[in-house]
This record gives C-alpha cells, structure tokens and sequence, in this order.
C-alpha cells in the first residue's frame, strides 16, 4: 500500500494548491489525509469530466491543481480531458488509481478482443487503460510503492515541458 502522508507531503513539494476529484476506494485514505491538511483543499465532483473542467478553472485562475481519479471515470470521461486540458494545453497531473491491475496485469500483453474483454476474471477497465492513454497520446507512468513517490515531481516538470497533463497510474491502495 502507499502511504498517503508521503503522496501528500509531494503534493505540498510540487507546490499542488487543490486536488480536484471523484473518492474511491484506493484514493480513500488519500482524501481523508486532504481533509485533515488545511493548504491544500479537496473538490469533490460528481463526475470525472467535472474534474477536468474545474482543475482547468482553477489553472487559468493561477493555481495549481492535480486531478485524482480512477480508471473508470478516465474512461468515462475522456472528451472532457481532451476538449480541456490537451486542447487547453494545460499542464496538471492526473493521479490515476488503476482498477484491476494487479489481477489483470498478466494479460495485459495480449490482444485485446471482445472475449478477453467479456471474461469475468479480469477486469475490462484494467485491459484498456494503458491503451487508452497510449491512444490519447497521454504521457503517463506508474506509482508501485512508496519509492515512487518521487515519481510526483517528475510528472509535474513533464506537465510544465509538454504544457499539457500528464498520468500516474496508483497500483496499490493508499493507507
């Protein structure tokens, strides 16, 4: 599991002034930590694609958001992360959890087809994800452990270099 407390003692090193997202269970422990932090406030929407317009907002009025989701709703949402900030051209992280990973990580290397897609072993959202981005053309990298953590930094001088957002997929829970 990665430890909250160090995913938002980054936050407060990149200089992040709002997280912007929809709760789920990985980013849970995540947002309580936001809720206890009196610098750093946390937006909760009611849809993903809300999160991409409001972390746009919040950018043009010079701040310094990052959007936290799960890969569902990136899934769901993805014109309003093309038609904001990757036509916008706005640089914000977007924290990822990845739903299925672990269990479908093994299959993610196959072709994609409608019966891998249908089998109820595996978790459809978890096969698309990295093709999606990839598809997206959406820089993105992984957040394992805690020694990855470093991982945040990076992501936002990448957002600042390509001025437009950029992922970190969280595969563990936050505790």
């Amino acid at each position: 599991m990665l430890q909250a407390s160090l995913i938002l003692q980054a936050f407060h090193q990149i200089g992040v002034t709002d997280v912007v997202g929809l709760p789920d269970n990985c980013s849970a422990a995540l947002i309580r930590s936001l809720g206890e932090d009196s610098e750093i406030p946390f937006h909760a929407v009611t849809r993903e694609g809300e999160a991409f317009a409001l972390a746009a907002g919040l950018w043009i009025g010079n701040r310094n958001p990052l959007v936290l989701i799960q890969n569902t709703g990136l899934l769901e949402s993805g014109d309003s992360l093309r038609g904001t900030l990757q036509r916008m051209r706005i640089p914000v992280v977007c924290l990822i959890t990845y739903r299925g990973f672990a269990r479908s990580r093994q299959s993610l290397a196959e072709t994609l087809d409608v019966e891998r897609l249908s089998r109820p072993e595996l978790d459809s959202v978890a096969l698309l994800t990295e093709p999606t981005l990839k598809a997206w053309s959406l820089s993105f990298d992984f957040l394992n452990s805690d020694q990855d953590i470093g991982k945040l930094a990076t992501a936002y001088a990448k957002a600042q270099e390509v001025s437009g957002p950029v992922a970190l997929l969280l595969t563990q829970d936050t505790e």
